[in-house]
């Protein structure tokens, strides 16, 4: 299995950077190798990457979701990657966005690309296009502020309006140790 951990700060601040990055369908503007992202139902996405020439299609599956502070996934076929991305915020216009990626590479291609640190490039080339394109933009381009836990979106009571602002949101698991 290959990882990658990649970080950068960005002049936005964390609301505005986490709303993007729940924005899947925009992936494509600002991650290489990505050609589109559907997203099927509120957990699911699906992928249909090119990479060194090599055309995938898979769905992934949003294992949490904290709104402002984490989102992880895994997929559910296709080849197996699993990440996790961690907004912190840092002021009240700059953030800190933090990606760990974790896959299996097929084929030597890829193989030999995890092994020299082209992937390790690759996503932070893919974080430097998501600063331009965010603090060029200056807002998001959509939001979806539902927290995920476990998989599950969970929903806030009824007329509760979400959670109380002293409440502690749930910790991310998704069944992985980052």
């Amino acid at each position: 299995m290959a990882t990658v951990d990649q970080t950068i700060e960005v002049e936005v601040p964390v609301t505005t950077a986490y709303n993007q990055w729940t924005q899947f369908e925009t992936f494509p503007e600002f991650m290489s190798g990505v050609e589109s992202v559907r997203q099927l139902d509120d957990t699911t996405l699906h992928f249909s990457t090119n990479t060194a020439g090599v055309h995938r299609e898979y769905d992934a599956r949003i294992l949490d979701q904290v709104p402002d502070s984490v989102i992880s996934w895994e997929s559910v076929d296709g080849p197996r990657n699993a990440g996790l991305v961690r907004f912190e915020p840092l002021g009240p216009d700059r953030t800190r966005v933090n990606v760990t990626i974790e896959w299996t590479p097929e084929g030597v291609a890829e193989k030999t690309g995890a092994a020299v640190g082209v992937d390790e490039l690759q996503v932070g080339a893919d974080l430097n296009k998501f600063k331009k394109f965010i603090e060029n933009r200056g807002t998001e381009t959509g939001a979806w502020r539902s927290t995920v836990v476990a998989g599950e979106v969970d929903e806030p009571p009824a007329g509760s309006g979400g959670t109380m602002l002293d409440e502690e949101p749930p910790p991310p698991t998704g069944g992985r140790d980052f």
